[in-house]
């Protein structure tokens, strides 16, 4: 929606659209969607920033005694959801949080976005334009309405149907996204069975961490009105791709794409370059937030196309980052480790941190590496200067604690409320005997 909406052109639309319920949405720290659902009856107060909820009982936001906390609706987020009630549709703001005292609350996932965006414009830079390739796996429901490990297709990388069942669903998301305001630049069966791609428009990064929000909402929405479950799991199977979200960057100034030079030897501009270096610096700190659970390290292995070593190229797939070969307003970085069950707004604040901090202290890039890193041995990549990805969550956290840029980039009370759930997280996994682990060891000792 443009800039132009106002307190009266959404109670216009209201009233058009026959909405009867209003959510108010905000993220907690672990990228989960919350909402307080009032009556229409409730809209002015909220549209006034009057709306109070307890921040107690949210993951990693306040404690008992400081719990009243303000919603603030972002007015270019509202938007009434297609598939509600004849009898009364819903509608819904995304809102920034902000203490009692008028304050942004500094647990808010979308303030620390905003807070790194600033740091941004100090630097001399207007837009951290985003574009993202969220994957999800479609799975069947049971009787009872619970997901089963039983795919809804066995298609391949751009199949159609008949062998993709999950066309249909998958069509349908589109449809609801594009009713929703989304521009949709494309939407494909993805490598593995019963996995799907839908990408949308590129925009600026607060807006694109509201629609990665709201695309999750709908695709799970949709998909189980077709007795299908999605997940955004990153690995939810053993033996084939996992999902990914690969993440693609440019930073703009007055319209101008600040990473295209067309002189130069691969046409970057040495911002780019500091840009890529400093992402490479800081790759393995800010990787526990980009891959935020025990599962995201299942995917970053070799041999399923993600990620798992620090390089860049211009020419293959398996470094962590690549620049795509589009040149001129579409010059831009790829990120191809981040997965989809990281925290958007958080996720896009490290990466924009690390790339502001080569820039920042003019850092250089080690020569891109252009062979197929999965095929060197470690002593080639160790010549090469090519890192490792952590190979765990606790790995990644261990790594994270080294990084004051990240850190930072994250603010003391989110960072301390993070990884102490991560690390919750991890304790949980670590101790609990796992399937695997009685077929293997049950009967053999």
């Amino acid at each position: 929606m443009g800039t132009e909406i106002t307190k009266e052109t959404i109670k216009e639309k209201i009233k058009e659209e026959n909405v009867r319920f209003i959510r108010l949405q905000f993220t907690d720290i672990l990228g989960t969607i919350k909402n307080v659902e009032i009556p229409l009856s409730q809209l002015d107060k909220a549209l006034n920033n009057k709306m109070m909820f307890d921040g107690s009982s949210i993951e990693g936001f306040v404690r008992i005694e400081e719990s009243d906390m303000y919603l603030y609706p972002d007015l270019d987020s509202f938007v009434v959801f297609p598939w509600t009630s004849d009898k009364g549709k819903v509608a819904r703001f995304i809102c920034d949080i902000y203490n009692a005292d008028g304050t942004p609350f500094s647990g808010c996932p979308r303030y620390i976005l905003k807070r790194n965006l600033k740091r941004m414009e100090e630097l001399g830079f207007d837009t951290f334009n985003i574009g993202t390739e969220p994957e999800f796996f479609l799975f069947k429901l049971n009787e009872k309405g619970e997901p089963i490990l039983e795919l809804n297709d066995h298609g391949g990388y751009f199949d159609l149907a008949p062998t993709d069942l999950g066309e249909n669903c998958r069509r349908d998301i589109v449809l609801e996204l594009e009713e929703m305001g989304f521009k949709i630049e494309a939407s494909h069966h993805e490598g593995a069975p019963g996995q799907h791609e839908i990408d949308f428009e590129y925009s600026d990064a607060v807006r694109h961490a509201d629609d990665i929000q709201t695309f999750k909402l709908v695709v799970k929405t949709v998909a189980r009105r077709h007795n299908l479950h999605a997940t955004f799991m990153p690995k939810p199977l053993f033996g084939v791709d996992g999902s990914g979200m690969h993440v693609n960057m440019s930073l703009f100034k007055d319209g101008e794409n600040m990473f295209f030079d067309e002189a130069s030897e691969r046409q970057l501009t040495d911002i780019a370059s500091q840009f890529i270096a400093g992402l490479l610096e800081h790759a393995t700190n800010f990787t526990a937030v980009t891959n935020p659970i025990v599962n995201s390290y299942k995917r970053l292995v070799p041999g399923y196309q993600a990620p798992c070593y620090v390089a860049w190229s211009s020419s293959n797939r398996s470094p962590l980052l690549r620049i795509p070969s589009s040149r001129g307003v579409s010059t831009r970085v790829e990120v191809r480790s981040v997965d989809p069950a990281s925290n958007p707004y958080l996720a896009l604040s490290v990466l924009l941190a690390s790339g502001l901090d080569g820039i920042e202290h003019k850092l250089q890039p080690p020569q891109a590496v252009d062979q197929n890193i999965y095929a060197m041995t470690k002593k080639e990549r160790i010549e090469n200067g090519v890192k490792d990805l952590p190979a765990t969550l606790k790995e990644a956290l261990d790594e994270m604690e080294k990084d004051p840029v990240i850190i930072q980039a994250l603010g003391k009370h989110l960072y301390q409320n993070y990884v102490e759930a991560k690390e919750y997280e991890w304790q949980m996994f670590n101790n609990t005997v796992h399937p695997w682990e009685r077929e293997q060891y049950l009967t053999s000792y």
